[in-house]
């Protein structure tokens, strides 16, 4: 076997460098780099030598072996650093977003192992999208079944509707079950490592995982990804006892259907409990501290949401006010809530009912990381990160090989959010730069009739404009005005657009109506593209589709430009 040797100069952004590699060399002076080639072999050895590297001494080598890769590294100003690797990536979580992140950086050729303590899936398989999703299919099942005048003008006729309350349990409890089993089998047959146990960072690039406080087993990693999600978030005064008063993780196992109970909070997760509720025959009212219902929507999308599923329906609400106490239900009495006004925290009024549901939010599940041995700080429970996911420490300096993504760094709890905040990281630590557009990331709220959205709401947008001097405009379509919806006879709904005119820039889309979580990819789509309006209005949709609500809505929109090029300045969140 003959080799050559070549002599060349590399700069610090140099491609031939891993990410990883160059945000710990970029700080320095090289000099020439030898480079070796022995061979073309696929498992040929590549050996980088530097020298002479002006305030530090560095020596690191890379071999490259085959498909399992194991890094060997050596820093001489790090004592604490591992020498070699037993894994490319760790990721402490195995949720939707831990999930998103393997798979993606097995197909990156990248050695993965994932720690989970609990159960594959994280809170969205197992306590939180799926199961939820599985209700809310009984209820819009029984929504049709009772809606009488709905059916008789399609001509259908049907006899009383009714449940057995523990065979719908039971589907949603199948279907987590399903999806658990499915993602455990994705990760195994893929070659992820699944290591079962808490995990704690020790030290850089170093995890331990095992039963809590006996975590015996250690691992090392050229890359962390912490992927450990949230909690229900119970505000102080409120007494959980897992049977009256409960959180979303107690509801959705549908022990039982509360003649009335109230729901404190109406988010997302608030009004997807009262849609389930009210179907199966519950009476609900709405705590909510801000002085409107579904505060985080867009306002118009709020009110017309507020006029079809909470005025109609047998739900009450009570705004401007926070729980401040909430007692379970003991020896015969019922649960009692205490309510205090939000402004003046005076003590408005006291409700009776029968159980009571917390859904005021999440909370980072954050404890027990060992983020104190990495010196890192939370911020009320969030891991600090910067627009790549890397893990910010005390003093403000980047933790070199740590990321966090997900319900854990705050930016935005979604569970498809943080796959792909997964996804960008495995991007990053391949040696490709990528920064998450988070104003591109959609969200749904699955009642019946949906909700769903992505960017900006008005107000937002207004504000945005204001501050840097630009106009904005907003187009709107019905569902009336849809032949697919009114061969339904849900002809009920709303497609709004906040753009630029002057650029065709999509700044927001909100949608009410049958479907809009599907209807709403298109826009995010379209804004994670940086497609404008000019552009889209062009695309062609089939006919009669639920899809021509959003065809409609572009082609209304008036755009002062034919600019064609691709927006490519998303918002940083």
């Amino acid at each position: 076997m003959h080799s050559s040797t070549i002599s060349l100069s590399f700069p610090p952004n140099c491609s031939v460098f891993k990410r990883s590699h160059k945000n710990q060399l970029e700080q320095y002076s090289f000099t020439p780099l030898n480079l070796q080639f022995c061979g073309l072999r696929k498992d040929a050895a590549v050996k980088f030598s530097f020298s002479q590297l002006k305030r530090c001494e560095i020596q690191k080598s890379v071999r490259i072996l085959g498909k399992n890769n194991v890094i060997a590294a050596s820093v001489a100003d790090n004592g604490s650093a591992p020498t070699s690797f037993d894994y490319d990536v760790v990721i402490i979580g195995a949720g939707v977003g831990g999930h998103g992140a393997a798979l993606h950086a097995v197909e990156k050729g990248l050695k993965t192992a994932i720690i989970e303590g609990d159960v594959v899936g994280g809170t969205c398989v197992n306590r939180g999208c799926v199961p939820s999703k599985a209700l809310l299919a009984v209820s819009g099942r029984m929504r049709e079944l009772k809606n009488l005048h709905h059916l008789k003008a399609l001509g259908l006729q049907v006899s009383a509707a009714g449940y057995d309350r523990q065979a719908v349990a039971d589907h949603a409890n199948n279907l987590a079950l399903k999806i658990r089993n499915n993602l455990t089998n994705s990760m195994k047959a893929l070659g992820v490592d699944i290591l079962t146990g808490v995990g704690t960072i020790v030290g850089p690039q170093r995890v331990k995982y095992g039963k809590a406080g006996f975590s015996d087993n250690e691992v090392t990693a050229r890359d962390i990804i912490i992927a450990t999600g949230s909690v229900p978030f119970v505000p102080r005064g409120i007494e959980v006892d897992g049977k009256t008063v409960i959180t979303s993780d107690h509801a959705l196992k549908l022990e039982f259907v509360p003649e009335w109970i109230a729901i404190v909070g109406s988010g997302y997760i608030g009004l997807e409990f009262s849609d389930v509720y009210t179907a199966l025959g519950s009476e609900v009212t709405f705590i909510e501290a801000l002085d409107q219902l579904m505060p985080g929507f867009d306002p118009e999308i709020s009110k017309l949401a507020q006029r079809v599923l909470v005025n109609p329906r047998k739900i009450d609400y009570h705004t401007g006010v926070f729980a401040t106490k909430i007692t379970p239900a003991k020896d015969g009495r019922p649960v009692v809530i205490e309510l205090t006004d939000a402004k003046t925290k005076e003590l408005k009024e006291t409700l009776e009912v029968d159980a009571a549901l917390i859904a005021t939010g999440r909370a980072p599940f954050t404890n027990g990381l060992g983020l104190e041995n990495i010196n890192v700080l939370t911020q009320r429970g969030f891991i600090p990160v910067d627009e790549r996911m890397r893990v910010i420490d005390a003093d403000g300096k980047l933790v070199p090989h740590l990321y966090c993504i997900g319900d854990a760094n705050g930016k935005m709890m979604l569970a498809h959010a943080a796959s792909a905040q997964g996804i960008s990281v495995v991007e990053q630590v391949s040696g490709r730069d990528h920064v998450l557009n988070h104003l591109s990331v959609p969200a749904a709220c699955f009642t019946h009739p949906e909700i769903s959205m992505v960017g900006l709401t008005e107000p937002q947008a207004r504000e945005k404009a204001e501050k840097d001097g630009f106009e904005i405009s907003i187009a709107k379509t019905s569902f009336k005005a849809n032949t697919k919806a009114l061969a339904e006879n849900e002809g009920e709904g709303l497609a709004k657009l906040i753009y630029r005119p002057d650029t065709g820039e999509i700044l927001g889309v909100h949608i009410f109506g049958m479907h809009a979580a599907d209807l709403i990819h298109e826009a995010s789509n379209a804004m994670a593209l940086g497609t404008r309006i000019q552009d889209i209005k062009f695309a062609v949709h089939a006919h009669p589709t639920l899809s021509e609500v959003l065809d409609e809505l572009f082609k209304s929109a008036k755009v002062n430009t034919q600019d064609h090029s691709s927006v490519r300045e998303p918002i940083a969140i």
